[in-house]
């Protein structure tokens, strides 16, 4: 993932300069090969000649130090993304590998999924955490509304797995939530998406662990993406994605299918509206 990553990086940085490889390669006295290894996510060269490479092709500073982090670790498998290294940086990873995934399969058990969420829902959701400042909260709603726009085009099978409990727990208002159930019914009836909710009747699960999204690829392994309070962390260890994978194909055992789905969706818009009937009288 990192070697990826960081030769998407490169590859990026010298479409944006108008530069080829060789073209990079002579201006630095380098042969061709010393920038097609880089490009192709591998070691390489020194710090130093990455650091050339960097300045010739005018990287911005931040670019300029995620791409210096990442240079001894590009063959390092799995990925663990402290907290502290901020909401952008662990967008942009999962959001560059959903580009090119061909099926995204997400589990979410206490909110909607990322991938679903409404822009009320995600802005309310977000706003009640009382460990992002301002400026990050901003961050994270405009990453997560980035993310939507780059896996929901049409161009991978994306699987979503809810809990019924992320259904029924209140995210801002009852027309916020109002929003979010037509969202969701819209949203089921795109051919390249599938949602299931795992009814709360069903009792325990083997979805207990927690939430998690896994990303399948045409030519590369699976990899497997949790979200926690101090880090994310991305697998491609085949072991430990393989049991995720087991989780999933439990999960689509237990969870209620398409029109079952739905069916409890408008279920619960019928049951809030007769709610908020009776709190009016």
């Amino acid at each position: 993932m990192r070697g990826r990553e960081f030769g998407d990086a490169i590859r990026a940085l010298l479409r944006a300069s108008d530069l080829t490889s060789r073209a990079a390669a002579d201006l630095l006295g380098w042969q061709e090969a010393k920038v097609s290894e880089l490009v192709n996510g591998k070691e390489g060269v020194s710090d130093l000649d990455l650091a050339k490479l960097l300045g010739l092709l005018r990287t911005p500073p931040a670019e300029f130090d995620h791409l210096m982090a990442l240079h001894h670790d590009t063959n390092v498998r799995d990925w663990l993304q402290p907290t502290k290294s901020g909401p952008t940086d662990r967008a942009r990873t999962l959001r560059e590998h959903e580009k090119i995934a061909t099926g995204v399969m997400g589990w979410s058990m206490n909110v909607v999924h990322g991938l679903l969420q409404a822009p009320d829902y995600t802005t309310r959701l977000v706003n009640a955490s009382s460990r992002l400042s301002k400026d990050e909260r901003a961050v994270v709603i405009s990453n997560r509304l980035a993310r939507q726009r780059a896996a929901l085009d049409g161009g991978r099978i994306v699987t979503i797995y809810l809990h019924e409990q992320a259904l029924r727990l209140p995210v801002g208002g009852p027309d916020v939530m109002a929003d979010q159930f037509h969202h969701l019914l819209r949203m089921s009836v795109r051919p390249y998406l599938t949602l299931r909710v795992i009814p709360t009747a069903a009792g325990p699960h083997d979805g207990l662990a927690g939430s998690f999204d896994m990303l399948t690829f045409k030519k590369i392994p699976p990899i497997v993406y949790v979200e926690s309070q101090g880090a994310t962390v991305f697998l491609e260890d085949q072991p430990s994605v393989g049991l995720y994978e087991d989780v999933l194909k439990s999960l689509g055992r237990t969870a209620l299918d398409e029109a079952q789905t739905r069916k409890l969706i408008t279920d619960i818009i019928s049951e809030e509206a007769c709610g908020d009937q009776v709190a009016e009288e």
